[in-house]
């Protein structure tokens, strides 16, 4: 595939913008609320020296369609398998953060033949009622300020990484920061209709269909989506892995890359021929 960005129409009449970048196997990269596909800066280049990274903006964020609600993991994995169709992909492996995750399960239960591999970051099989009270604040927020950027900074970051990384790393977290209104603004409705999806997410009778090898990586530090999804999960998809970072919350994958890229990387490499 030739590298950079581009837009496809999928069958089902959305368009989906999606950045390509690398050689190898391609790698689907999904997203977490409300993010595009530049939050996957810190893992590319790591992943694209072995595979075709394919990162791509969910309907309703960045540069993609932003159609009206509902949304659902359900729909966007569905939405996936009709993108990855449209580039001519057969199958890849697949890695989704938080909510990516969350959509990734379900595309790899709904379409098993498009996906190879599946790495779930910082997931969860059902929103229980602590993430969806963290959720609703989030929506009470974008009601009054001034954009969605805003309540990324104000109201979800803090959730995303732990005390000592605010203290210690303020450049870090004013790096970030810039990166966020950076980017292409997400409009209030469909930052709405993505965390009704988020909460109304629920793949505990899917799980058992995923049969491709998995990984599973949390924070311990995590206290939204903690580890108390992780036993769901590894004992619902059989045989995955699980591994956690003792020292990193909710966005390991900013956090500390290096790290993370270390552990998901040499779990991708195993599963490449």
């Amino acid at each position: 595939m030739i590298a950079g960005a581009r837009r496809v129409t999928t069958s089902d009449g959305l368009t989906i913008n999606h950045h390509v970048q690398g050689a190898g196997e391609p790698l689907l990269l999904i997203p977490y609320t409300s993010a595009d596909h530049a939050c996957y800066a810190f893992q590319l280049p790591a992943y694209t020296e072995h595979f075709t990274c394919i990162a791509v903006d969910l309907p309703g964020t960045g540069e993609s369609d932003k159609p009206p609600g509902p949304y659902s993991t359900e729909g966007h994995a569905d939405q996936l398998a009709a993108f990855l169709g449209a580039i001519g992909i057969e199958h890849a492996h697949v890695a989704g953060m938080s909510f990516g995750a969350t959509v990734a399960m379900q595309l790899a239960a709904r379409h098993p033949g498009r996906v190879r591999s599946l790495s779930l970051h910082s997931g969860w099989h059902a929103s229980d009622d602590y993430l969806k009270i963290v959720v609703e604040q989030w929506r009470t927020l974008a009601s009054v300020l001034p954009t969605v950027a805003d309540v990324v900074v104000q109201g979800i970051l803090p959730w995303c990484f732990t005390p000592e990384t605010y203290a210690e790393r303020p450049e870090f977290v004013d790096t970030l920061v810039e990166f966020v209104r950076s980017r292409p603004a997400q409009p209030v409705e469909a930052f709405l209709a993505q965390t009704d999806a988020v909460m109304a997410h629920d793949a505990s009778a899917a799980l058992g269909d995923i049969d491709v090898p998995t990984l599973i990586t949390f924070g311990a530090r995590d206290v939204v989506c903690s580890t108390r999804f992780a036993e769901p999960l590894n004992s619902a998809i059989a045989g995955s892995e699980l591994v956690v970072f003792d020292h990193l919350s909710h966005a390991g994958l900013h956090e500390d890359p290096e790290t993370f890229n270390r552990a998901t990387l040499d779990f991708l490499l195993r599963q490449a021929p």
